[in-house]
């Protein structure tokens, strides 16, 4: 049998399991996740080897249609931008449901002309499975899915059949990437959005897309990793919550941002975290550029 190897975008609204998906088809956790909307500020490559061949799955920001400042207008961009060149897409929804938002990320990648398959996700939390029959056969009268396959990536469930169909779909090709290579970030980008994705965590009731996380120093020094990070606010009163009583709440976040860095670098990591304020970061091209969004 041929080897096949790919590109495959997981394109979808925010807060249908994109990262979820990414993480679970890895076995491994790569993407950050939370129950918050447009966690994902970034395209990241996922790299999974099987016998067959290698699958590289691009997880993207939600398409949306959410506000019109600078941070939105690049999500959409780079989740968009992630669709050019690629040889398939996983389209993801939620089991049950379909709203505008759906239908904007649907006439995006149907756009790109490559064959797409139906990721139905969260079967798990639907408590009437008989309501999923007709909710496929509507969702297919959208368009010709290449396979529509109702999966859990919270639980794991069906990620193998859509893994087969999603190898199928891949051109004849040698693998790109070493077996053992994960992605193609650097330990500095995945450092930064561990620190992230416990803001969002932890704040994302109060700051949900207020805060931004930039590394000034990474170093290794005798087999451990030496971090300096900064997290951006967009005020002082956004400060003082980070920071908490006493540094309280920051010493907390960190704490947990250098637990899950360890886990996923596989050695010790000393992290330093201050935090700074830059008026309207979220809101500024320039600025936002200057902070990676770029």
């Amino acid at each position: 049998m041929a080897n096949r190897c790919g590109t495959l975008a997981i394109v979808g609204r925010p807060n249908v399991g994109k990262s979820t998906l990414l993480n679970r088809l890895l076995g491994q956790k790569l993407a950050i996740t939370s129950h918050k909307a447009q966690t994902t500020r970034h395209a990241i490559l996922g790299i999974k080897t099987r016998a067959e061949g290698q699958l590289l799955f691009v997880d993207t920001p939600g398409l949306h249609q959410r506000g019109d400042g600078a941070l939105n207008r690049y999500l959409n961009r780079a989740a968009r931008s992630a669709l050019a060149e690629v040889d398939a897409i996983v389209f993801v929804v939620e089991a049950l449901k379909f709203n505008a938002e759906d239908q904007l990320a649907l006439t995006a990648v149907a756009e790109t002309g490559v064959p797409i398959l139906a990721a139905v996700n969260k079967v798990d939390l639907v408590e009437d499975k008989s309501a999923l029959l007709p909710y496929l056969e509507t969702l297919a009268t959208h368009h010709h899915f290449a396979a529509l396959i109702p999966i859990s990536a919270r639980r794991g469930e069906q990620l193998d059949t859509l893994e087969t169909h999603a190898l199928a779909l891949l051109p004849e090709g040698d693998n790109l990437f070493p077996e053992d290579q994960l992605t193609d970030r650097s330990a500095r980008f995945l450092a930064a959005e561990l620190l992230r994705e416990q803001l969002v965590q932890r704040y994302g009731d109060e700051l949900p897309y207020r805060t931004s996380v930039s590394i000034e120093s990474f170093q290794e020094q005798d087999g451990c990793y030496r971090i300096g990070a900064l997290i951006w606010v967009e005020r002082d009163s956004q400060k003082g919550i980070i920071i908490g009583q006493g540094g309280g709440a920051l010493k907390a976040t960190a704490s947990q941002a250098r637990q899950e860095m360890q886990k996923l670098f596989g050695c010790a990591v000393h992290l330093t975290v201050w935090v700074k304020v830059k008026q309207g970061w979220s809101s500024n091209a320039t600025v936002l550029a200057s902070l990676g969004y770029d």
